[in-house]
């Protein structure tokens, strides 16, 4: 395929980014089953069988993330992308490569500091994980989502069909 041509992404790419997005979502607004058991282990030094069930939700959720991820890279590395919109400004453009290249380190990096807190006992993994990382992925996140509906009614362009509708 040539990928200068392409004027969507795939559906394979649409389907991981939305699945991506979504278990994003869920552990962003429902960490409560981690932050229990991270409590409990530093107050008690120990969980209830309820704590560990929640967390694990939690733990695999971020471990799928890592997986999708991994897929997604693996298909932005061979489907490639569509091109930039030319109603961008330039430097609108390179804000974009920037952030996505800041989502992705952040789709990995949560989920290997979260595996280092969970599963290895690295407070510092923990620390960063939940009180950095995931400050700057909701900053993140908002800029995604606000480039997308800027490009939707002030650029009038196709992007956010292209990672729809295709």
């Amino acid at each position: 395929m040539d990928r200068t041509s392409q004027v969507s992404y795939s559906v394979p790419q649409r389907v991981l980014h939305w699945a991506t997005a979504a278990l994003v979502l869920f552990n962003l607004l429902l960490p409560d089953g981690m932050e229990e058991w991270s409590h409990a282990m530093k107050k008690l030094g120990s969980a209830t069988a309820d704590q560990i069930a929640s967390a694990n939700i939690h733990a695999y959720v971020g471990i799928g993330i890592l997986v999708l991820v991994a897929l997604r890279l693996i298909l932005r590395a061979t489907r490639g992308v569509p091109p930039a919109s030319t109603e961008e400004p330039a430097i609108f453009q390179l804000a974009a490569k920037v952030a996505h290249f800041g989502l992705y380190a952040l789709l990995i990096g949560m989920p290997l500091t979260g595996i280092g807190a969970y599963y290895f006992g690295n407070g510092t993994a923990g620390d960063i994980h939940a009180d950095v990382l995931k400050v700057v992925l909701w900053v993140l996140l908002a800029g995604h989502v606000g480039g997308a509906l800027v490009h939707q009614f002030y650029w009038k362009t196709n992007v956010l069909r292209r990672m729809t509708a295709g």
